[in-house]
């Protein structure tokens, strides 16, 4: 197995010299998932002003050190209705949360411990220290302050953060096009009831479903049939959208009937490399024609899903200039597992948590045809090449699919 790449090298041969796709600015409540482009630092100060964290009464701690005691109330300070006068000796404003504590005040008496004795006056029944429940100009971020950066995918809490930096629209790089083209005579749409010798495509929908969950845009072009010409146009296709990634499934191998590889080259395909030492999934080819990156996927549908989360994931991931991630997690296994041989496996597995790391349960079917299998696994776990049999308790690798 000599001539079979390592799953590493060949992710790392994939990935080399990737960049990234262009960069689109979106308006903030239509980037969710997207990925950010350009680091982000705040164009303004938050809060812009000393504010208070609680309701109550704005005072100088001075005036409350000994309580009892009787302060002259001046007025109110409210969220978007500031008190625009000062706090001096033995007086006091009510205000209340989120308000701009009032010059002179240098802390919040909390309502629970004051009392408005008569129109005009409040009794403070505790004391406070100064800067107590006051929240300072800047306490979360100030302008020119950098607060996120180039390759954060967009979720809920880093829009609302942009929000409240600033921003109304945001730098992010463009969804990278995934061309996927499915090959065969023998496949019908889903659907379609098959007959005779046929099988229903059942990888293209699946890659898709996976391409538009890593940030890409899917781009069904078809079943194509086993034939040189049509093959080429469909590729022709991809490259007219243009396709920054076109996954080929089914074709990758090299028999009379596998015209992918040739229907590529004939379309100026410069071939990387076509074979990985890994289970399921070896034949798995790597190209470019010109910009547009090519993975020939098996057509087997649990290679094909298995490839894609290896590969295209960190290929989509570079395009979208996110930096590089681990998609692998610590786990103890469950229960005693064979040695390995000269492919790194990927075990259709199950998990349950136990007192610290989940525990893996490889499942008892491992036929690369049984995607029942595939939908009832949690996690595939890593069997590297030539493993020595393990025992129940020890410490494993998994990558989650759920």
């Amino acid at each position: 197995m000599a001539d079979l790449l390592p799953v590493d090298e060949a992710i790392a041969r994939i990935v080399a010299g990737v960049t990234p796709t262009v960069i689109e600015h979106v308006a903030i409540d239509a980037a969710g998932d997207r990925t950010l482009a350009t680091p982000l630092a705040a164009l303004r100060t938050q809060p812009p002003f000393p504010a208070s964290a609680m309701d109550g009464y704005a005072v100088r701690a001075a005036d409350v050190a000994n309580v009892p005691t009787r302060l002259r109330l001046l007025g109110m300070s409210a969220a978007g209705a500031g008190f625009a006068g000062k706090v001096g000796p033995g007086e006091a404003v009510r205000i209340f949360t989120g308000a701009p504590v009032p010059e002179g005040a240098d802390a919040i008496l909390i309502q629970e411990n004051a009392e408005e004795f008569e129109m005009g006056a409040v009794i403070a029944r505790a004391g406070v220290a100064a800067g107590r429940y006051v929240r300072a100009a800047g306490l979360d971020f100030r302008e020119g302050m950098p607060m996120l950066d180039a390759g954060r995918v967009l979720h809920s809490r880093e829009l609302a953060l942009a929000a409240a930096m600033g921003y109304a629209a945001l730098p992010v790089q463009h969804r990278p096009r995934v061309a996927i083209l499915s090959t065969g005579d023998e496949l019908v749409p889903p659907g379609t009831m098959p007959t005779g010798d046929q099988i229903i495509a059942a990888s293209g929908p699946g890659l898709a479903a996976y391409v538009r969950s890593i940030g890409g845009e899917a781009y069904d072009l078809g079943i194509v049939r086993d034939d040189l010409t049509l093959i080429e146009a469909a590729i022709d296709r991809a490259t007219a959208l243009p396709a920054d990634v076109l996954v080929t499934l089914g074709g990758a191998s090299v028999g009379d009937h596998d015209l992918v590889g040739k229907a590529l080259a004939r379309r100026g395909m410069a071939l990387d490399f076509w074979r990985i030492a890994m289970r399921p999934g070896k034949p798995l080819m790597s190209g470019r024609i010109g910009p547009m990156h090519v993975l020939g996927l098996p057509g087997n549908p649990v290679s094909s899903l298995v490839c894609a989360l290896l590969f295209l994931t960190p290929l989509v991931d570079a395009l979208l200039g996110r930096p590089p991630r681990d998609l692998s997690e610590p786990a103890v296994l469950a229960v005693d597992v064979a040695g390995n041989d000269q492919r790194q496996d990927y075990v259709r597995a199950t998990l349950a948590q136990g007192d610290g790391l989940p525990m893996v349960t490889p499942l008892p079917k491992q036929d690369s045809s049984q995607l029942s299998v595939l939908a009832a696994s949690d996690c595939l776990l890593i069997r590297a090449i030539s493993a020595p049999p393990a025992k129940a308790g020890d410490a494993c690798r998994i990558i989650r699919l759920r």
